[in-house]
């Protein structure tokens, strides 16, 4: 796949992801939110910088200390300099959470099949998609609470939609969209556990990938840990493909 594409997801990705609770160190982007999602609470290491490497770790485990979090960074193939993840290893960082960045280089497709009866297609605000994906995935109020004011906060504007039944409300399953310019990523799919199996989730990101395309994107992009399978399957149903990987590295434990 197009290198220059690949970065110019990876550029959308951190963007998106953007919380509050972010600073710049040396070439590191420092984030440290409360919340659940693991790429909004570490290093990505964007710039080589000019600090030796054990002084900035020092610094970044004075903050990911103060606030209370795991030291993680994040490793792709745009970490600078390359050599940032053996350098890591070889100090005690242990190799976690695969996840595969796969990519859709064409939006144009049929219309989305309609919903299943007794449902309907709604966009909540930010406060409301919030709680609604903290329920679906029995988050802690703090967690649900990070996720709403990183989506205020966000230099690139989330869209969160959900199918839900029309008797009381329940919502069965939601996505959210988040496009930059020509490039849309699809984040926070999650379908309620019940309603699994019953093909909400595609119909899901159809819409979602159709309304981005009316709107002007011609590529999307979404994030989906290694060794889910299920959800693997239903995002090459839609024609996605595996664009890079990324991993993380977590510090050993204070002795």
């Amino acid at each position: 796949m197009d290198e220059t594409l690949l970065s110019r997801i990876e550029d959308a990705s951190l963007n998106a992801s953007a919380p509050p609770q972010q600073r710049w160190l040396d070439g590191w982007i420092l984030r440290y939110s409360p919340g659940k999602a693991r790429r909004a609470r570490c290093i990505n290491a964007v710039a080589a910088g000019r600090l030796p490497l054990e002084r900035k770790l020092a610094y970044a485990t004075a903050l990911f200390a103060e606030a209370e979090l795991p030291m993680l960074a994040r490793v792709t193939r745009f970490t600078q300099p390359p050599e940032l993840d053996g350098q890591l290893a070889a100090l005690g960082w242990s190799a976690v959470d695969t996840t595969r960045v796969q990519v859709l280089t064409d939006l144009h497709r049929p219309a989305p099949a309609p919903l299943p009866a007794a449902t309907e297609w709604a966009l909540l605000t930010p406060a409301d998609y919030a709680e609604a994906v903290g329920e679906l995935r029995g988050s802690p109020v703090a967690q649900r609470q990070a996720h709403l004011q990183r989506l205020l906060t966000s230099p690139v504007p989330y869209r969160g939609h959900v199918i839900r039944r029309v008797s009381d409300g329940c919502v069965l399953a939601c996505g959210q969209s988040a496009r930059e310019g020509d490039l849309v990523g699809l984040y926070d799919l999650y379908t309620r556990e019940d309603q699994r199996g019953k093909g909400l989730a595609y119909t899901l990101c159809e819409r979602l990938l159709a309304q981005a395309a009316a709107e002007g994107a011609a590529v999307a992009y979404l994030q989906v840990e290694g060794s889910n399978t299920t959800a693997l399957r239903i995002y090459q149903r839609l024609g996605f493909e595996d664009g890079y990987t990324y991993h993380y590295r977590e510090a050993p434990l204070a002795s």
